[in-house]
Parts: structure tokens; sequence; C-alpha cells
């Protein structure tokens, strides 16, 4: 296993520094024409992606994974947009962030270059595939792609495409690698291949993240566990408390921007929680709340400390009314992912204090946590949610991609 790695490491460590040489025009035509084969083939994709759902279903994958693995002819549109919409962003890669001039005549300034090598573990959304693709590629990376056994005929075709796109444009094919081995052991290889890779960024479940960060000798960006909150503060408009709740609990209950769990203030508790409760359970929502819950939805099933920190990935969410705004804030920052939270408020002060001391990638004011999301902040797409604070925070798109190197210009200056 370790040699196939080895090779593939090697090869894309090759095509990454063809990549550094490659014009952003012409990235960009590889972008488009990889979109254009992608709806060209998505009869093959489509084809490929009934194969992992009959296994996905017999093997008792169901709910929100299974939607999370289905591709369908639409999904496949907006996959393909968004690598046009890449197409049109600009390139942060050759940037000079900042130059100046040293009393000894030296000209210093950061310059915003490629990571080279981008490891990325993931498990059943094969759209993921197609975004860290367009990103890697926009930024001059090479990527190794290591994808879930759920999601790999998928996969394979995907990429099959991809790299013919890559051939057409006159790009070296060897800068995307799909590791088909979905063995524990291809992940484990992948981990301590930091010969060759300068990142890895897991994107999955709690168990995936944590089996990366303690058993990697590569670098880690961590990413995008979400047990994120809607708090309803005292002050809140309960008509667009009830609205982003719902949006945010069902629209998509697989993905790690939705909400898990809410916060009541006690002052709003006895007219929100039987409004809330009815429209969660008329969208099949399992509630699972404290005892003051339980004392106006007697339908709702009793929380476990478990429940407050948990990432349900499912039509569950947990409930429970608190005192006061420094209440909801100190259980947020307790259970909280450091993902996305929200606080639903008419009053100012209570905003500016949730927003200053909640301690999250993104902190939103009267919206959805579902925006979090690269596509929704303009970045074209993401390679994951980063919930770390260095290098990165927050939606990873092309910045995000790149780190810096400085530049020195000077006229045979010397060091006494």
């Amino acid at each position: 296993m370790m040699e196939e790695l080895e090779l593939k490491g090697k090869s894309a460590r090759a095509a990454s520094r063809l990549l550094e040489k490659i014009s952003t025009e012409g990235k960009n035509i590889a972008l488009k024409q990889a979109a254009s084969l992608l709806l060209e083939n998505r009869i093959l994709i489509l084809t490929a992606n009934k194969l992992d759902l009959k296994l996905a279903i017999d093997s008792g994958i169901k709910g929100a994974m299974l939607e999370r693995l289905e591709l369908t002819e639409q999904k496949i549109k907006i996959m393909a947009e968004g690598l046009v919409s890449l197409a049109l962003l600009p390139n942060p890669i050759g940037e000079i962030s900042w130059l100046k001039e040293q009393p000894n005549g030296l000209k210093i300034g950061q310059k915003r270059v490629p990571f080279g090598v981008i490891g990325i573990i993931y498990e059943s959304r094969p759209n993921v595939t197609v975004d860290v693709f367009g990103l890697c590629l926009k930024t001059g990376n090479a990527v190794m792609l290591r994808g879930g056994k759920e999601a790999i005929e998928s996969n394979k075709a995907i990429v099959s495409v991809l790299k013919k796109a890559l051939i057409r444009s006159g790009l070296p094919a060897d800068a995307l690698q799909l590791i088909e081995n979905t063995s524990r052991e291809s992940a484990f290889g992948l981990m301590k291949l930091n010969k060759y890779l300068d990142v890895l960024i897991p994107r999955g479940g709690a168990a995936l993240i944590q089996s990366v960060i303690e058993n990697s000798t590569v670098p880690v960006i961590e990413t995008g566990v979400g047990n994120c909150h809607i708090y309803v503060d005292d002050k809140a408009d309960l008509d667009m408390a009830l609205e982003v709740l719902i949006n945010a609990k069902t629209q998509r209950p697989g993905v790690c921007n939705a909400a898990e769990s809410l916060l009541i203030h006690k002052d709003v508790a006895a007219e929100f929680i039987p409004r809330a409760g009815k429209e969660l359970s008329k969208n099949h929502v399992e509630i699972r709340g404290d005892r003051n819950v339980l004392d106006m939805l007697p339908y709702a099933l009793q929380a476990t400390e478990e429940d407050w920190g948990k990432e349900y990935l499912d039509l569950i969410i947990s409930v429970k009314v608190v005192n006061s705004l420094d209440e909801a804030i100190n259980h947020i920052n307790q259970y909280g992912t450091r993902h996305s939270e929200a606080i639903i408020t008419r009053d100012e002060e209570h905003a500016n204090k949730f927003l200053e001391e909640i301690d999250a990638a993104a902190v939103y004011v009267n919206a959805s946590t579902r925006f979090t999301d690269g596509y929704e902040f303009g970045f074209g797409a993401e390679v994951g949610i980063s919930t770390q604070k260095l290098h990165a925070r927050g939606p990873m798109g092309l910045k995000e991609l790149t780190t810096i190197k400085y530049i020195i210009r000077g006229n045979g200056q010397i060091r006494s």
C-alpha cells in the first residue's frame, strides 16, 4: 500500500511543479473544460453513483447520509456551475500583499504561493471531489484524494472525467490523484506521507477528523464537525426565530452547518417552545429536551449530557431553556464545536455581546447557520469549514489553499 501511495505522491509533487508555471488563464480554461465534460458525461457519473447507492442501501445506510451520497442531474449541474464560478474569481496566487523598503535599502515583500500538494480524506459526498479539484487547480496545488468506500465508484467516474479535462487543456493529469484503495491502511498511509504532502485536510464526521489529528505526521487543518446552536433571545422576533430554526435544522440535516441545538430564553419559552415543537414535529424532527421542555412538550425525549455536545447529522435536535444571555453564551462555548452559532434578537447590545463572546468560526445575528458555506460566502466553493484558528478559519476557499513566501530585493547588501 505504501509503495502505491509513494508513487502517487511522487507524481503529484512533480505535477505541482508544472502547475506553478501555468497561467491563471490556462487554469481557467481547464476549469471550464472540466465543467463541460461533467455535463457531457453525466450519464457515466450517474450510472456509477447508482452502484454506490445500491451498495449503501444494502449495507443499511439511509436518511441524510444517503442523501449526501446521491447524485442527480441537478447536482451535477451545480457542480459544473461551481467550476465555472471559480474560473471567474480572481486568483490569489502571485499576489504581493505588501512590499516595504528597509533603512539599508532592502525591499522586503510577501507573496502568495501554492502549498504544493494537498491531501484530502473525506467520506460519502462525491461533490467534494469536484469542489476540491477546482479549488486546488485554481491555486496551483496538486491534490491526492482518499474518499470513502461508499462513494468509490462515483469518485472514480468523476476523476476520470476531470483528468480528461486536464489532458485536453494541456495540464498534467497527475495533478489529480485518487486513491482507489479505501481500506483503513490507505488512510493511515496518507497520514504518514509527509515526504510529499504539504498539508492534510480531513472532511467528514468527528471520528474521521479525530483519527487524522491523532495519527497524521502531515500538518492537519481540522474541519467540519458542527454542533451548531440557535439561541432565541428574550428580545427575539419569534416569527423570525421559528423560520430561521426550521431552515437551519431541516433544509439539509446531514450537513455540518445544520443546527443541532436550540437554546431559548426563559422569558419567551412558554410562547416559543409549543410553536417550535409543532413545526419541528411537522418536519419529523425528534426533540430531546431538558425538564422545562418536557413539561411543555410531553412527546419530547429527555436530553442527556451527551446530547448537548452531539452533532446528529439527522432530524434530531437538543433543546434547552436558559435563564440569560450569559448562560446561553457559556453553554455554547462549552458544548459547541466552534463552527457556526446564531442569536435571534432585536436588541443590538445583546447581538454585539454574542458576536464578541462566542468562540466560533462564524457567528450570526438573525440568520440561519446554513449560510456557512464557501459558495454562499462568495468563494465559489470550499474545501471544508475550518474550526481551528491556525492558518485558516471558516469556509476554506482559494486564499486558504495558499501560503506565503517572502521576496527580498537588494543591490549587494551584506549583514554586519
